[in-house]
């Protein structure tokens, strides 16, 4: 069983943690293993701590799954929808789960069905009444927990560049936005 609790600063090393094992996981086989290999905890915790996402003033709110005695197996961040997925130019018509990453050996628990559950209710608490999640196309697993949770594509795609290292050009990766109702 897990516990739902909201991020605090001390918390930005364990959801670090949780987002580079998802990463790892998750999308093996659809970015390129380089990309994943050189994924830093460290540097990733301190992003974290930078952009202040602990913050009760933030616009996005983190949530976090906790387990027994392993800490942090999860979280989720959510707020106002992200236009052209912009963290600075907000659409408050429309609430967005920006992401949602359990670690893998918790996949399939109901750890990102609690996650998700609080996010939800955390968007409709805020007076959203739908919300959006971007997926990558090609995370098949992510496609399905989402359509299962709800969810529909509702026919945006996007590119997501994921830059490499050596001057070479990023690899675009394509993803699609999903739409779901908060008050039904």
């Amino acid at each position: 069983m897990v516990t739902i609790r909201r991020e605090e600063p001390d918390d930005a090393e364990a959801v670090a943690r949780v987002h580079v094992h998802g990463w790892q996981a998750g999308y093996a086989g659809i970015m390129p293993d380089e990309v994943l290999r050189r994924l830093n905890v460290a540097a990733w915790a301190q992003r974290r701590r930078d952009v202040g996402t602990a913050d009760p003033e933030h616009p996005f709110t983190t949530l976090l799954a906790e387990s027994g005695d392993e800490g942090v197996v999860g979280f989720t961040s959510f707020g106002p929808y992200r236009v052209d997925q912009d963290r600075d130019t907000l659409d408050p018509a429309w609430g967005e789960v920006l992401a949602l990453f359990v670690e893998p050996g918790h996949w399939g628990d109901g750890t990102a069905t609690a996650l998700l559950r609080a996010a939800r209710a955390g968007l409709a608490g805020r007076g959203f009444t739908a919300f959006r999640a971007w997926v990558l196309e090609e995370n098949h697993r992510a496609r399905r927990f989402t359509v299962r949770a709800g969810l529909s594509p509702d026919g945006e795609r996007s590119t997501y560049p994921v830059p490499l290292t050596g001057g070479r050009p990023p690899v675009r990766l394509f993803e699609l936005r999903y739409a779901g109702r908060l008050d039904g």
